[in-house]
Order: structure tokens, then C-alpha cells, then sequence
């Protein structure tokens, strides 16, 4: 199987890099931009079986542990939209995309590859990680949501948009509260991440 392995930054999946496993990887940059414009031109040239977005993310949910590392099955935009007063107003509600239109499912990106042996999440893809209570409140009631990324919905929105198998690997190095260094545990989170993606590379090859 062609596999392709994403992520932000090259920190992230060094001991899997490391491990020189036989596949593709793409650097992408931070953010969804950079993150969609890579992958779009790697993919216009390139022929995948399985795309695997590897790389750390922060959780709302504190029944997952620090280091925990889970699949995240569906993704968004949740800063896709307009502000009316105290009130957001996402796309579709705006009425500029319908809610599902390809590659939408009910607003959200679902992710219909999963594998056995690791939890299933939802997330939340963003420009701006959450460090203000105000605004944790607010996400959190918009969106049922466990995990925070950077990049997470845009592979996602290409691979469904190019119909490319794909996987959002996550390992959880924070909790989402007021931004607090000491609380992080990236270097847990990035030792899990990269054990569990050296053993789904070599299942896979």
C-alpha cells in the first residue's frame, strides 16, 4: 500500500522518521492553509492508498488522558462564518454552502475510514487555539467537541474532496483551558503519537 504521512511540523513525527519506514512523508507547515495547499499539489502528482495525518492536539475532554493517542472520525471549521452581536452565524446558516454538500455531512467532515484499537473522537480544526475561558464556554457549546487541531480538517476536506483514504491520528499533549506551558506534556504526547504511527505504518506496508 502507497502511503503518504502528513504533518505540521517535521518535531512532531521525528522517531518515526527515524525509523526510515518506506512511505512518503509531507511537511506542511502550521495551520490549515499551508496545510491544504501542500497536500493539494502532492496529491496532483501523486497516487496514494492511505493518507495519515499524525501530529499533536489539545482536548476538551479530560477523560483523555495526556498522551492519549485516538482517531479523530469527524472534523470542522468552527471559525467559518460571521459574528452577528454576541451570536456566530456558521456558513450554512449564512446560506453560501449547503450543509451537505460535498464534502459535508450535516456541517461536519465525518471520516468514513476507521481502524481497530484506538478511541474514536470528534474535533475541532482552528486558526486560533482556545486559551480564553469566555471562548472555551462558547465552543464548547456550539460543538460537542474533544479535540482541538490546526490542521486536522483541511487533509480531511482534501482527501474526501480527491476521494483519497485518510487517517487523523491525534495524541492529546494538553487540555484546552487558559494557556498554561506547565500543564503540557509534549514530549509524552509525541513519543505515544510516534509509537503508535511506526506500528499502523509497518501494519499497513
Amino acid at each position: 500500500m502507497k502511503l503518504l504521512v502528513v504533518a505540521a511540523t517535521q518535531a512532531e513525527i521525528q522517531p518515526f522518521l527515524d525509523t526510515k519506514a518506506d512511505c512518503d512523508v509531507l511537511i506542511t507547515g502550521i495551520g490549515m492553509v499551508a496545510t491544504a495547499y501542500q497536500l493539494t499539489k502532492k496529491l496532483l502528482s501523486n497516487r496514494y492508498e492511505l493518507v495519515i495525518n499524525a501530529g499533536i492536539a489539545g482536548s476538551f475532554d479530560r477523560s483523555l488522558a495526556l498522551g492519549s493517542v485516538v482517531q479523530v472520525a469527524s472534523d470542522c471549521f468552527p471559525e467559518l462564518g460571521a459574528e452577528d452581536g454576541d451570536q456566530f452565524i456558521d456558513l450554512f446558516s449564512l446560506g453560501f454552502v449547503d450543509e451537505n454538500e460535498t464534502p459535508f455531512s450535516n456541517k461536519k467532515l465525518i471520516n468514513p475510514f476507521q481502524i481497530e484499537g484506538l478511541q474514536v473522537v470528534s474535533g475541532i480544526t482552528v486558526n486560533k487555539v482556545h486559551g480564553n475561558e469566555a471562548s472555551i464556554t462558547a465552543i464548547q457549546q456550539r460543538f460537542a467537541t474533544q479535540s482541538e487541531s490546526m490542521e486536522g480538517a483541511a487533509v480531511l476536506y482534501v482527501c474526501l474532496t480527491e476521494q483519497v483514504k485518510c487517517l487523523q491520528l491525534r495524541s492529546i499533549s494538553n487540555y484546552v483551558e487558559r494557556r498554561n506551558r506547565n500543564a503540557w506534556n509534549i514530549p509524552l504526547a509525541i513519543s505515544n503519537l510516534n509509537q503508535a504511527l511506526i506500528t499502523i505504518v509497518n501494519s499497513f506496508s
